[in-house]
């Protein structure tokens, strides 16, 4: 067994690495530099904590967040590894203490505050460089680059660490960061031959809803009440609707608190730590809470109020399920949302900023809007391609049924038409439902399109419009106010002369819970065993095992001791400790029901084979034989009935394995001018490519080039080199 697997079988309880964490190991006890960008949930801690334990020496770990410190050293702590932290929340005889044992050597990982190392860094860091040190890890790494969405100035000092320790590897870690931050981070922190590491950021646990915003309070409180044992995090944009929401879900019966900023720092403290020890389930919070947050266990991420950007939103939903179990990420929407926020994101004497962020609140309402598979949205907004159809979103568990609908899409644009285009949705909608509002004057309500849609529910016209505007039969301006415009398409479908297909109607599938495989009334017992040891040990209960842990428990009954050893998470330190417990309580409780144990039937996770999203599938291969049969994409996609986009996703899965070459798609002058773009700029986001080269070029041929560097081996090469 290798020395890196046999250390987390050891001290974790893991007999394989996730995605990319083996490289990056290699790459820090190699003593090089590295940028690791995984996603919330994807592992980066471990990418130091092992390298903490197989070096002969200290790793610091540099954080902004307290809570995490907190966390992870616990955690550390539970698995019988020696960890400290040094911040203000520790007295001054504490902090002596921690750094007499730092004199002795006794710690394998130290977490400090960036102003914490810089704080008097002369004598601060002529101590460190008294001790022996093997790593610094830079967490949350895009805090020290303006161009990233939560800039620290107290970051900016850390650039110096490559000067004072030249000799030493710095790993800068982060969630979420496009190419430009990710140069930056490079740059500012001085690394040098820096392996760049770039997981996916495909969260395959969690399922993506967004829901109406009118007359959420229901939809919410039924969904809360389906999912009552579970911990979760609902967020809203103002402190005020936290506490009138908190308070709201206590008078419903659930376990809720209230958590922002303009709290004192003692019941913002105490509400966390509730949270953290599954006191309280809900914590109902401003963007103030969350980051950094290490609990394993949240099932659900709600939003009330639309993030500001993508990133922002990625990164709160991936607060869900970072265990990997089922975890919902709902977002409540309205297009009101966007131009309340407009004035928020807006920088004051700096417009440059000022239309990055407007574009990125843009992006995020095309998101909430769009009829594509949400999955498939977010990772092409980071760069990364995904099959079409993810089957756990929302898009992707509706049936949608087409109708003509050119009667009504005329309706819609003559209204545009006749109010001068003047007005937004909502305000259209209102003049074809012939409403009494007092906006709307007597000289609107004597045209002829007033009331020609009130046999339409305002939700199924909200429908039909973002439809329009998604087929460019409509456009709105970006200005303070979106205004629905006409296009030159539009005058084809008022005159007759163009069919349009609409949406007639939406049945949502029921949204499927995973096969329970597990014995839900031992689970039960196990989580209240856990919460026993995690009340004597005062620590949160996730940090003693993991709801996988007790899931597996709960599936494969091991009633020895020895055959503890099997189930994920239980590491040599925890089988020790905790393993005649739990075996005990699942014997007694297999012994009652007369159950056997099942532990012969798991399979070590090493030996399992790693599913394959995109299957080489017949409808992938009948869009092959017809290329080869000389038929263009669309022709390929008028004989299947399948959108053009599709046949493409098809014919580049082939590209990837070099069966087909895109210069049968597309000219070899175009694909050439591709390639030598991809291989300047990448690592980048598909989007800021796009950009890049232009108009002449589609998504498409990018992500068909894209696949053949892939096949050819070249961009691999850039992202681990």
């Amino acid at each position: 067994m290798p020395a890196q697997i046999e250390y987390l079988k050891k001290h974790f309880g893991y007999e394989s690495f996730r995605p990319l964490q083996e490289e990056i190991i290699h790459c820090a006890l190699s003593n090089r530099d590295s940028l690791v960008l995984m996603p919330t949930g994807g592992g980066k801690s471990l990418c130091f904590q092992l390298p903490a334990l197989m070096s002969d020496g200290l790793v610091v770990v540099i954080s902004p967040l307290m809570a995490l410190m907190k966390d992870q050293v616990d955690a550390l702590k539970a698995n019988g590894i020696s960890a400290a932290y040094l911040n203000s929340s520790l007295s001054k005889p504490q902090q002596e203490k921690v750094i007499e044992n730092l004199r002795t050597n006794k710690y394998k990982l130290l977490y400090l505050a960036p102003e914490r190392l810089m704080y008097s860094y002369k004598s601060f860091i002529q101590f460190l460089s008294g001790l022996k040190i093997s790593l610094y890890a830079v967490d949350e790494a895009h805090c020290i680059s303006h161009w990233g969405h939560d800039f620290r100035e107290e970051y900016l000092q850390l650039g110096a660490l490559k000067e004072m320790f030249p000799h030493i590897p710095v790993m800068a870690l982060t969630a979420s960061a496009d190419a430009i931050t990710r140069n930056d981070i490079i740059e500012k922190l001085q690394l040098k031959d820096a392996g760049i590491f770039i997981s996916s950021f495909n969260r395959p646990n969690i399922f993506y809803f967004i829901e109406a915003k009118k007359n959420y309070a229901n939809h919410l409180l039924n969904y809360l009440h389906r999912h009552k044992e579970e911990s979760g995090i609902i967020y809203c944009f103002t402190r005020a609707s936290t506490e009138a929401l908190a308070e709201e879900l206590r008078m419903n019966g659930f376990h809720a608190v209230a958590y922002h900023a303009g709290m004192e720092t003692k019941a913002r403290n105490e509400a966390q730590e509730k949270f953290q020890r599954d006191e309280v389930k809900i914590i109902v919070a401003t963007i103030a809470f969350g980051m950094g947050i290490d609990k394993s266990n949240v099932r659900f991420v709600i939003h009330t109020d639309v993030p500001k950007n993508m990133e922002s939103y990625y990164q709160e939903t991936g607060r869900a399920g970072r265990d990997g179990l089922r975890s919902d990420a709902i977002l409540y929407y309205s297009s009101g949302d966007i131009i309340k926020l407009k004035r928020f994101v807006e920088i004051d004497d700096n417009k440059q900023q000022s239309e990055i962020m407007l574009k990125k609140l843009r992006q995020m309402a095309h998101f909430a809007e769009s009829s594509r598979c949400r999955r498939n949205y977010i990772l092409d907004y980071f760069g990364e391609s995904s099959p079409e159809y993810c089957g756990s979103c929302d898009v992707c568990l509706t049936n949608y049924e087409l109708f003509d609908g050119t009667v009504v899409a005329q309706k819609a644009l003559s209204a545009v038409a006749r109010l001068k285009e003047k007005f937004g949705m909502t305000m259209v909608i209102d003049f074809l439902r012939g409403s009494d509002s007092k906006r709307i004057t007597p000289d609107m309500r004597g045209l002829k399109t007033y009331g020609a849609g009130k046999d339409i529910t305002a939700e199924q016209w909200q429908l039909y419009f973002r439809s329009l505007l998604h087929k460019g039969l409509l456009a709105k301006d970006e200005g303070t106010y979106p205004v629905l415009k006409l296009t030159d398409k539009s005058q084809d479908v008022l005159r007759g002369n163009v069919k349009v297909e609409l949406v007639k109607h939406i049945e949502r599938k029921s949204i499927l819970e995973q096969e329970e495989r597990y014995d839900a009334e031992l689970l039960q017992l196990l989580k209240n065993l856990r919460q026993q040891i995690a009340h004597r040990e005062r620590v949160p209960a996730y940090i003693i095992l993991g709801d996988n842990t007790l899931q597996e428990l709960a599936t494969f009954f091991p009633q020895k001791v020895e055959e503890i050893e099997k189930i994920s998470g239980f590491g040599e330190y925890k089988v020790k400790k905790y393993g005649k417990a739990f075996s005990d309580l699942i014997g007694f409780y297999c012994s009652e029901k007369n159950i056997a144990s099942r532990i012969d039937q798991k399979i070590p996770k090493r030996r399992r084979k790693k599913n394959r999203l995109d299957k080489e599938s017949s409808s992938k291969m009948l869009s092959l034989r017809l290329l080869n049969e000389g038929k263009s994409v669309a022709e390929i996609a008028s004989v299947r009935s399948l959108a053009p986009g599709t046949i493409m996703s098809h014919l580049t899965y082939f590209i990837r394995r070099g069966e087909v070459s895109p210069v049968k798609l597309m000219e070899k002058s175009k694909c050439d001018f591709l390639k030598e773009e991809i291989l300047k700029y990448h690592p980048i986001r598909l989007s800021e490519l796009k950009n890049i080269v232009g108009e002449n070029y589609s998504y498409d041929e990018i992500r068909m080039v894209m696949a053949h560097l892939e096949f050819l081996g070249e961009l691999q090469e850039l992202k681990t080199a």
